[in-house]
């Protein structure tokens, strides 16, 4: 058997050992410098974090168990002039998003369950937290006023919706839906335009604003001031415990002049026809109610609006165009003004009589009367019972545009009342320099005879032509329409400075109208009312009607005007059965 050889083994000498051990603590030192560099490291490293930049971590810890809940203001309630609510608040739920919270890989997920639940396009969640910040420490509104099965729904995604909270909250409300809504107007959620130039007023992302009628107008009035809370919260996002509290102040209550029974009356009574109607008191402007159609609910804006309600927007003509604030020909109810041109100038006493005729002649151009025939003579009150264009024709021409113009301006066309209300049209009175710039031609006798009985580029809205049917019944002042209720007459209200056989001669004169003229549907037993009508032309299309009026005719507290826009037929006919429905109504309740 052959033996294994082995190779003798080396003793180790001094030096190897040497050299070995040497090796090893070159291998300690080298070890040491390096520990006690990651050391200093570290050291110089939490010194900075803690002595530099302390104040920002600390900050941003905050921000991570640090959350503020802003608590918008519950919004002040707009009340008619009886105390009944036009405009308030109800509480419903919300959903709310804090995106400091929000695991991120879970974030897609988070944002597809919203979507589907709340029916809101992802996109639009997304950019709503990309313009709040993804590291904002506060709740974002991602949707307002959800049902029960909503809220159900978002209960069994639970688990998968961290960061996602449902909390109460104050929601507008208009218990009347459509009634009053060009009055009212709506709130809506500020754009990022609307954000970026209110910012400085403290508004913030998610706040509301009056975007149409008093809610617009009188915003700073009824917003009201944010509150909220700071709390700490775990891990999970729960509260641990309050911090601080700031509680919201409400905005201010508003009451209005209008009364809610009267202006349902004038809603029935206009119908569904395009238009308007202005009931105002004459002796201080203020307004008692005021109509457009098409109308909208302003419910609709204070929560997401479904498809259906903004279809429903589409097929209406116009339904956020207020008709009792735009221009519109003021036919025959004009010749009030004319009549004021006349007798104040002096051309004219109030026994005055002309002859009528079948028309008027200038350039070549017929100016018919209305009947085709005339009326034989007639004084002022005559002409205005029968609404003779020849007689007004004849007025016109003896004492001048200037004149006529001039009493136009003064008693507020052309120029916007003041209303508070947003969007007024000032509406138009021509005159030769307009004339000139336009068509680059004179003045004729034509446009004082067309303008005399309202019609031409003369425009006035409803509401001055109810500033100019309180002329006659408060005895001569005119007055600034107004929503606010007020005590004091006198603010709102200045002199014409007519002359009492004036003031006399128009009360005459629109009273006739009613007891044996163009208005003899209203001559009822139960209130004598004065009045004047209108037909106003608009061709190619169907010509508009008007009737004003005011009752008691003796001592009036109303004034009435009704506008039918393209409706046809004449003014007595269409608009005067909406102007006898909206006296008798206030007849009615005047009291109550």
């Amino acid at each position: 058997m052959a033996m294994l050889k082995t190779r003798p083994t080396r003793p180790l000498t001094y030096q190897a050992y040497d050299r070995v051990v040497g090796k090893q603590g070159r291998v300690l030192v080298l070890l040491s410098i390096m520990t006690l560099f990651l050391l200093g490291g570290i050291g110089t490293r939490l010194g900075y974090l803690q002595i530099v930049e302390g104040d920002r971590n600390r900050q941003m810890a905050d921000e991570n168990r640090i959350r503020l809940i802003p608590k918008p203001p519950e919004r002040g309630k707009i009340l008619d002039r009886k105390g009944r609510i036009l405009a308030g608040n109800k509480f419903s739920y919300s959903v709310f998003l804090w995106p400091l919270a929000a695991k991120k890989p879970e974030w897609p997920q988070t944002v597809r369950i919203l979507s589907r639940v709340l029916n809101i396009p992802a996109s639009e969640i997304e950019a709503r937290v990309k313009q709040a910040g993804v590291n904002s420490p506060s709740l974002i509104r991602i949707a307002q006023g959800i049902t029960p099965a909503q809220i159900v729904a978002l209960e069994e995604h639970r688990n998968f919706l961290t960061g996602v909270e449902i909390d109460r909250e104050a929601m507008r409300f208009y218990p009347h839906g459509e009634t009053a809504a060009h009055i009212i107007g709506y709130i809506g959620e500020l754009n990022e335009e609307e954000l970026a130039a209110r910012r400085d007023q403290g508004y913030r992302l998610g706040d509301v604003m009056g975007k149409m009628g008093v809610e617009a107008t009188y915003e700073k009035v009824l917003r009201g001031t944010w509150g909220g809370q700071q709390v700490e919260v775990d891990g999970q996002g729960k509260v641990i415990r309050i911090l601080g509290q700031k509680v919201a102040r409400p905005g201010n209550d508003i009451t209005l002049s209008v009364d809610l029974d009267l202006q349902k009356a004038a809603e029935a009574a206009l119908g569904n026809r395009p238009g308007a109607i202005v009931a105002m008191d004459p002796r201080d402007g203020s307004i008692l109610a005021l109509a457009s159609y098409p109308a909208f609910d302003p419910n609709w804006f204070a929560r997401r609006m479904t498809q259906a309600q903004w279809e429903e927007l589409q097929r209406r003509q116009f339904p956020f165009v207020n008709r009792a604030l735009q221009g519109f020909p003021p036919a025959s109810t004009f010749k009030i003004v004319t009549t004021v041109a006349g007798l104040e100038s002096g051309k004219f006493s109030p026994d005055t009589v002309l002859m009528t005729y079948p028309a008027l002649y200038s350039g070549g151009f017929a100016f018919h009367d209305w009947n085709r025939a005339g009326f034989g003579p007639l004084g002022f009150v005559g002409a205005m019972a029968w609404s003779s264009n020849t007689f007004f024709g004849q007025v016109a021409r003896r004492i001048g545009p200037e004149t006529l113009i001039e009493w136009a301006r003064r008693f507020g066309m052309g120029s916007k009342t003041g209303i508070d209300l947003p969007g007024e049209a000032a509406g138009f009175v021509p005159d030769p320099k307009w004339k000139q710039e336009t068509f680059g031609e004179g003045w004729y006798d034509g446009d004082s005879l067309i303008t005399a009985i309202g019609q031409g580029a003369l425009q006035v809205s409803p509401v001055q032509a109810a500033v100019m049917f309180a002329v006659p019944a408060n005895g001569g002042y005119k007055v600034r329409p107004h929503l606010i209720a007020s005590e004091n007459p006198a603010r709102w209200r200045q002199s014409l400075n007519l002359k009492p056989s004036t003031v006399q001669v128009l009360r005459q004169g629109l009273r006739q109208v009613v007891t044996s003229g163009t208005g003899a549907a209203l001559n009822v037993p139960e209130v004598a009312i004065a009045g004047k009508s209108g037909t106003g032309e608009d061709p190619p299309r169907p010509h508009h009607t008007w009737f004003g009026a005011y009752a008691p005719a003796d001592k009036p507290e109303i004034v009435v005007v009704a506008f039918a826009e393209n409706s046809g037929g004449g003014g007595g006919s269409v608009a005067g059965p909406m102007v006898l429905k909206v006296i008798q109504t206030y007849m009615k309740i005047r009291d109550r």
